[in-house]
């Protein structure tokens, strides 16, 4: 019983073997360089602070959410029942498109996202632990973008 305890707790995050997590600034600079700084009015401070909550800087974490019935995909945990291709597809792009350093499908479907009514409150972790924070500019501490 133990054992299934430990290994359904393991299922929770699924990393691929090899993954690289990349450092705080190189995602600031990636995603500023794909155009996320003030897009939809947001500041690159709250994506990089999303991508944290998310994925802790893991551009190649799956994430699946058994209560939920979904599976969340790469440094923003975009969920597959509306945005790729394992549900609804709105962003018009596989799943496993969203597992890639480059970060360019990633930043792709999240500016469909919070193009949407809800904006970043699409993600429960930014309205937990981004949205209002009075501390949002460490996100950025001695970047060089």
């Amino acid at each position: 019983m133990k054992a299934f305890v430990v290994l359904s707790l393991i299922g929770y995050l699924v990393v691929p073997s090899g993954a690289d997590v990349l450092g705080r600034c190189v995602v600031a600079k990636r995603l500023d360089e794909g155009g996320l700084s003030n897009f939809e009015g947001y500041s690159l401070e709250n994506w990089v602070c999303l991508a944290y909550f998310e994925s802790k800087f893991n551009p190649e974490a799956v994430y699946e959410n058994v209560r939920g019935s979904y599976m969340g995909y790469g440094l923003f945990q975009i969920r597959d029942t509306d945005w790729c291709d394992n549900g609804k597809n709105r962003c018009h792009m596989s799943c496993s498109a969203l597992l890639n350093q480059d970060l360019n499908k990633t930043i792709e479907c999240a500016k469909i996202i919070v193009q949407g009514k809800k904006g970043m409150g699409s993600w429960p972790s930014w309205s937990l632990n981004c949205q209002n924070s009075d501390t949002l500019e460490r996100w950025l501490d001695g970047c060089k973008l």
